[in-house]
């Protein structure tokens, strides 16, 4: 029993990134099309009462995954974030601020003042989706760490092509599961634009985590792994099918299929090694080596059966509420409140 429960714990930090990703993915592309595709002010407002409802319960999975790998995996937790101190304090920037701007561009009394707010959600997003795919790619190719978990190198030894390749992937799924879900969500311009969005570029915009999922697999010992991505790679191709007739669920449907068959490939792959060392192989840390005790993941054990289904049958309850489709002509005209 003891030895399973670091397996058991794995999985639930795989599963809580996992959730992170398809939940909040879409929360942060649609602020980066915030900028990047609605050009005025109603539109605008569209897609912030599209992701309004769910965007902070949605934050709550990173807070969640982190803390699960701290509490059952304290040295794996110390040896990542020690070692991605930089990123991780502009990941947390990028969240302020984009929550601040959530908050403060519907207070704005000015035009200026609101496109200022605007860019801020626009950065704060793609800031963040790009940190956490960069974090996470590091996490699954290796970190320069020595015997101890400590970094070897500059405050910058992390930053290489996997760095960047795991942001864009995240960015681009981002991109893309926002305008699935906006699709589904919204009805006029908003849903015309996802599905031609969705028909002609989501290969493109998954072609990054394609290939970080492939470098993964390549270099692992599961070749059956590869069934797994190409059953990811079928659902994709069946999402774009999807987009052009019509069907935004499933297109939504079929975007969270091939990320959770890619991610489930890539950590299927990687077990039991947690962080790759790109000093030495001898350096990785493994599960055994990084778990906590078995009394204290049991006792976590106990307590996520019982909080985690309550905490994923209130997620699906307050989807279900907000179910219905947002139009533009829902959204009223802007008013400015005169201070008293």
């Amino acid at each position: 029993m003891a030895e399973a429960l670091p397996v058991f714990w794995y999985v639930i930090i795989a599963v809580l990134w996992l959730g992170y990703l398809a939940l909040e993915g879409f929360d942060l592309g649609a602020g980066m099309l915030m900028q990047a595709w609605a050009r005025d002010e109603r539109r605008r407002r569209v897609l912030l009462n599209v992701i309004g409802p769910v965007w902070e319960g949605n934050e709550v999975w990173l807070i969640t995954a982190i803390g699960a790998m701290f509490a059952a995996f304290p040295f794996w937790y110390a040896s990542l974030l020690s070692t991605l101190y930089l990123p991780m304090l502009l990941l947390l920037l990028a969240l302020i601020l984009r929550a601040v701007s959530i908050e403060y561009r519907g207070k704005a009394r000015t035009d200026r003042t609101r496109a200022v707010w605007t860019w801020c959600l626009a950065l704060g997003s793609f800031t963040a989706a790009f940190v956490v795919g960069a974090f996470l790619a590091l996490t699954t190719t290796g970190l320069p760490i020595d015997a101890n978990g400590d970094r070897v190198g500059g405050p910058f030894a992390w930053l290489n092509g996997w760095a960047v390749l795991g942001g864009l992937a995240v960015v681009g799924f981002s991109i893309a599961q926002a305008w699935a879900f906006i699709g589904l969500k919204t009805d006029g311009a908003p849903r015309q634009a996802a599905a031609r969005f969705l028909s002609r570029w989501t290969p493109v915009a998954l072609v990054p985590l394609l290939v970080w999922a492939g470098a993964v697999l390549l270099r692992g010992d599961r070749p059956w792994t590869w069934a797994l991505l190409a059953a990811g790679v079928a659902a994709a191709a069946g999402s774009v099918v999807a987009a052009r007739r019509g069907r935004e669920g499933l297109a939504l449907a079929g975007l969270t299929l091939f990320l959770v068959a890619a991610w489930s490939a890539v950590m299927i792959v990687q077990f039991p090694v947690l962080q790759p060392s790109t000093v030495d192989p001898a350096f990785d840390l493994t599960a055994e080596i990084a778990a906590s005790g078995p009394y204290t993941l049991g006792i976590m054990a106990v307590i996520s059966l019982v909080f985690v289904p309550i905490v994923l049958a209130y997620s699906a309850w307050s989807y279900w509420v907000f179910r219905r489709r947002v139009r533009e002509t829902h959204i009223p005209e802007p008013h400015a409140v005169e201070p008293v």
